[in-house]
């Protein structure tokens, strides 16, 4: 690719404006951000809903791990709609989801129809992301304005403030408005989603009809059942270690042979697994990904319930302990996309893993809040430097086509790093998070990092820049 990289430069064509102008950015950045500030969110609200409807921990638990599930199977059938029907029309479609969603959980009468309004909050806004992907590079695309590096970055800054922001915005509307505020807060944001994306991103042009078969052979039903067969059953078996059941890996391995064979065969798949397979760049990615999610998790949550429980620390003043972690985030992640830098963001966030563990390692519950405040900040320096650079590769490792579906499999990735991380941290903590158990997640976290580092330094094929 010969462009600039920040994606601002247009062709002749458009006549000097911005290709990325606020009006087209901003609607797909608000419909990203919306799954990651649902699945943090919810955390604050989940006591007033075990005492309104009467059920204990384990089942309120639930509204947490519905979201996950629905979100990491639908990513990338949303993603594969989106080739079929449109990006902006599913885009919309989402939208539409999430604002009935936030209606049936703000007035749900029983427990069940929270699950559901839940259930349909991560299939809305698993829409958003590979959607906005598909929509981002179909511009870049037809006005040969290159890797689009600034607007990357932007989507990657906004899932990394949404995610730290997620706790306290759901603790400030739970204690203000009760719990089903958290929910009535989609109908809002969906209708200024909605707004902006038809003020602000054009049309799509009329569905291609396919010759090749039927709509259900075309959308590939069979190969989105088997992938959500295989990614549910993978992940109910991730998220609980501690009491494993060993026959739902068994039975994950089995959907997924099937879809392998299943996708090999149709002449629509799902998931392109021949692509997959001569693109093996994009599989490490994928798997980069899943370590990265995996660290972030385990250090975010793990640290958040450890200066709780051990230091004694309020929720809110663990939420201020953690701002710099947002903070030198976005900065990092806004000086890295601006300059289209790849490889060695990359390196650092290993690195940056690393030195975060090592520190931890050294932290007791009677350690000052500047050695906390120290841990946050260099944390941040891992989540910024990944963010931007693991998604410039999978843009520029993606074929134009699949972007979509590419993209959906990356968020997919993402929550198994998401899922696992809540086993680590009960294996890790056992009963109660003492010091012994955050020493043992700082082991982890060494761990993630020198896989990352690894898993960096020896690929050749990711880019020094995204315009490479």
């Amino acid at each position: 690719m010969t462009a600039a990289t920040d994606g601002t430069t247009a062709t002749a064509g458009t006549t000097g404006r911005n290709p990325f102008g606020w009006r087209f950015v901003s609607p797909l950045l608000l419909g990203s951000t919306l799954n990651p500030i649902n699945s943090s969110m919810i955390a604050t609200g989940l006591v007033g809903i075990g005492l309104d409807f009467h059920k204990g921990p384990g089942t309120t638990a639930s509204l947490i791990s519905v979201l996950y599930l629905c979100s990491a199977v639908m990513q990338p059938t949303m993603g594969k709609l989106a080739t079929i029907f449109g990006a902006r029309r599913i885009f919309v479609t989402g939208v539409l989801i999430l604002l009935a969603a936030g209606v049936i959980g703000a007035a749900a009468p029983a427990f069940g129809f929270l699950l559901v309004s839940r259930a349909l909050i991560g299939i809305g806004t698993s829409a958003a992301y590979p959607t906005a992907m598909a929509l981002v590079r179909k511009r870049a695309d037809e006005l040969r304005t290159g890797v689009p590096s600034r607007v990357l970055g932007n989507f990657s800054i906004a899932s990394q403030v949404t995610i730290v922001i997620g706790l306290p915005l759901g603790g400030l509307l739970a204690g203000a408005w009760g719990w089903r505020a958290i929910f009535l807060v989609n109908v809002p944001l969906a209708l200024v989603t909605l707004v902006f994306t038809l003020i602000g991103v054009a049309p799509d042009r009329p569905a291609a009809k396919d010759g090749r078969g039927s709509l259900f052979t075309t959308v590939d039903v069979p190969g989105i059942v088997l992938f959500a067969g295989s990614i549910t059953t993978l992940l109910l078996f991730l998220a609980d270690l501690t009491s494993p059941t060993w026959w739902l890996p068994v039975v994950s391995v089995a959907l997924g042979a099937a879809l392998v064979v299943h996708e090999r065969r149709t002449s629509s798949p799902l998931i392109d697994v021949r692509m997959l397979g001569r693109n093996q760049r994009l599989l490490r990615t994928y798997l980069r990904q899943a370590l990265v999610s995996l660290g972030t998790y385990t250090a975010l949550y793990g640290t958040s319930q450890w200066m709780e429980e051990s230091a004694h620390y309020s929720a809110s003043q663990v939420g201020l302990i953690l701002l710099p972690l947002s903070g030198v985030s976005v900065v990092v992640a806004r000086l890295v996309s601006a300059r289209g830098w790849v490889r060695w963001p990359l390196i650092l966030t290993g690195v940056s893993m690393v030195l975060t563990g090592a520190v931890m390692l050294f932290i007791t519950h009677t350690s000052p809040v500047l050695v906390l405040l120290g841990m946050s900040m260099l944390f941040g320096f891992a989540n910024g430097f990944s963010g931007y650079a693991n998604q410039a590769t999978l843009y520029v490792q993606s074929p134009a086509a699949e972007i979509a579906v590419a993209s959906g499999l990356y968020r997919t990735f993402a929550y198994f790093g998401a899922i696992f991380s809540s086993s680590l941290i009960a294996i890790a903590f056992g009963n109660a998070a003492t010091d012994a158990g955050f020493h043992a997640v700082s082991f982890v976290m060494v761990g993630i990092g020198v896989l990352v580092l690894l898993m960096t330094v020896l690929d050749r094929h990711i880019p020094a820049r995204a315009d490479r």
